[in-house]
């Protein structure tokens, strides 16, 4: 792969908003100049994470986490560098230079173009086949939630699909990498998915990476069939409907988790266009992270029978170590022999959304979980459930939850609260405060690049024996090279520096001033630099003449030194 050139992610990183990107994701409060939140990165209960628009940055005080947008998206939304970059030249309408996309190395360029020739052709087979498509017409599915979804057909027979795409030995071995297909005990290779409806499953990026399979008939073998875990696929990380629903909005309100993949496509269907499926699995604590990373506001639905709520309670698990200020979980259980499908096909959207309006908060549906079969009239019965909910709210992240959890337990029971944990704190900046001319200009330089337009090539006092002396004249070079460079793409320049946290640091400091007093701040500096660079000159010139006499040269450079210096 190509190197992405410089003024790319120059461009790039100077055409997005910053604080839309954080701030669709993270709730921040204006703060002079700036805007301040609780670091999504770690858990605490006062604000230190810091988002700058002028510089294009964040940073956090509390645990150090700081970048660009690109490193932002990489971290929170768990994106690799070229995912970042991809999803953020969409935003901002521009394209990525072809020679710069990445070479798989991998096999993944060849198991993605398998699975979407295998979505391909099962589309294909539901156009063909009578069977499947009164089956979705009976389930109330129109063309249009078959084109969504890209919904298809695996044929019955075993080799529909092998004999489609794997007509030569490389070709099968990617589907059996991709997991469409399935070997015998004898070694025989056939199709995984047969005579059922397939789901196919997209990933953040809207490629196929797996599919699920629904049986038309009851009696066909299980309901559902999933693809097992590939390089791809982990089920346990994924969920089923939210690229739709990414597509679907700017801003996710809420995200509703639902079972079946049929209750995804009917309640988008009828206009609830938030719903998501979970994969045939329970709620795992990396779905709780996907969930609460694109939406404050999750909803679970589930029957309200034993199973039902046995999902719900691990749901409770994973949610609970990631219930941050801002975030809301409610669980919403229907009526035996109901689902989302038929709710919303019976009552209608607005039937269905009163339902999850009426849902219990996670705080409710906690206690009394907890409190079944507990005696809270007796002491002893106050005592078990403090001893129940304890550990769990020690997993809470420290704040305003936290904390009327635990005074929702001394309510019921009256055991005091249990104490919160000493919030953890570092040092701001590892940055000694003592102030060097150097340092000084490097800070005006990363606030404000242009600056360093004014200063002259070839930089008279790159010699200047100075600690950091380097770095400044380095950083000029790359200012110079590229004039429209802002603070974020320079920090990004310098992502593999050995200085970069101290770079990051000095760019956060709180700069006084406006434009005119740093620009005289900075050609002050710079004579500054020079003058010293002459003294450094003229002491090298002495020593040398003490020692072994000057040139003619040497001895009319010391003469222009001596006259520049009176």
């Amino acid at each position: 792969m190509a190197k992405l050139p410089e003024s790319f992610i120059d461009n790039l990183l100077s055409r997005v908003d910053l604080v839309e990107i954080i701030g669709s994701r993270v709730p921040l409060k204006k703060q002079g100049k700036d805007y301040s939140a609780r670091c999504p990165f770690h858990d605490e209960r006062s604000p230190s994470f810091t988002v700058s628009p002028g510089k294009q940055f964040y940073y956090c005080f509390g645990c150090g986490a700081k970048g660009t947008a690109i490193s932002f998206l990489m971290n929170y939304d768990r994106l690799g560098f070229m995912d970042a970059v991809e999803d953020l030249a969409k935003r901002a309408g521009i394209e990525i230079p072809k020679d710069a996309r990445p070479a798989e190395t991998d096999g993944s360029t060849d198991m993605f173009a398998a699975l979407e020739a295998s979505r391909q052709y099962f589309q294909k087979q539901l156009a063909g086949s009578e069977k499947a498509v009164n089956y979705l017409k009976k389930r109330g599915v129109d063309a249009d939630s078959i084109a969504r979804f890209g919904i298809g057909y695996a044929p019955e027979g075993f080799n529909g699909l092998l004999d489609a795409l794997g007509t030569d030995e490389r070709r099968r071995a990617i589907l059996e990498k991709t997991g469409m297909l399935s070997k015998s005990d004898s070694g025989r290779v056939y199709d995984k998915f047969r005579g059922r409806i397939m789901f196919p499953i997209f990933d953040r990026r809207g490629r196929v990476i797996a599919f699920g399979g629904r049986v038309l008939e009851k009696d066909d073998g299980p309901k559902y069939l999933n693809s097992p875990d590939t390089p791809l696929f982990h089920k346990g990380q994924e969920l089923y409907g939210l690229w739709q629903v990414k597509q679907a909005h700017s801003k996710i309100p809420r995200l509703i988790v639902v079972e079946g993949y049929m209750d995804v496509v009917s309640l988008f269907q009828h206009g609830i266009r938030e719903a998501v499926a979970t994969l045939g699995t329970a709620t795992t604590p990396d779905h709780a992270e996907l969930l609460f990373r694109n939406s404050s506001d999750a909803v679970f639905c589930f029957d309200g029978d034993k199973a039902g709520r046995a999902a719900a309670w691990k749901a409770v698990e994973s949610i609970i170590p990631r219930m941050r200020d801002g975030r809301q979980a409610s669980f919403l259980f229907l009526p035996e022999g109901e689902d989302p499908d038929t709710i919303v096909k019976s009552e209608g959207a607005a039937g269905f959304d009163a339902r999850l309006q009426d849902a219990m908060s996670l705080s409710d549906y906690f206690f009394d979980e907890l409190g079944k079969n507990t005696n809270l009239g007796t002491l002893e019965g106050k005592a078990r459930l403090a001893e129940k909910v304890k550990p769990y709210l020690g997993k809470i992240p420290d704040g305003a939850f936290r904390d009327l959890m635990a005074a929702r337990l001394e309510s019921i029971t009256g055991v005091s609260r249990v104490p919160a944990p000493e919030p953890t704190r570092h040092a701001a900046t590892g940055i000694s405060p003592k102030r060097s001319l150097v340092r000084a200009v490097i800070t005006l330089l990363l606030q404000q690049p242009k600056l360093a337009l004014a200063a002259e090539t070839p930089f008279a006092f790159a010699a200047l024996e100075l600690p950091g002396m380097n770095l400044l004249t380095d950083l000029l070079h790359t200012i110079h090279a590229r004039p429209d460079i802002t603070t974020a793409s320079l920090l990004e320049a310098y992502a593999t520096h050995a200085d970069y946290g101290a770079l990051q640091k000095l760019a956060l400091l709180d700069l006084p001033g406006n434009d005119e007093s740093w620009a005289l701040e900075f050609s002050d500096a710079i004579a500054q630099l020079e003058r010293q660079t002459r003294q450094q000159r003229l002491q090298a010139l002495r020593g040398i003449m003490a020692n072994q006499g000057l040139s003619d040269l040497e001895m009319q450079e010391l003469r222009d030194l001596l006259h520049a210096r009176n």
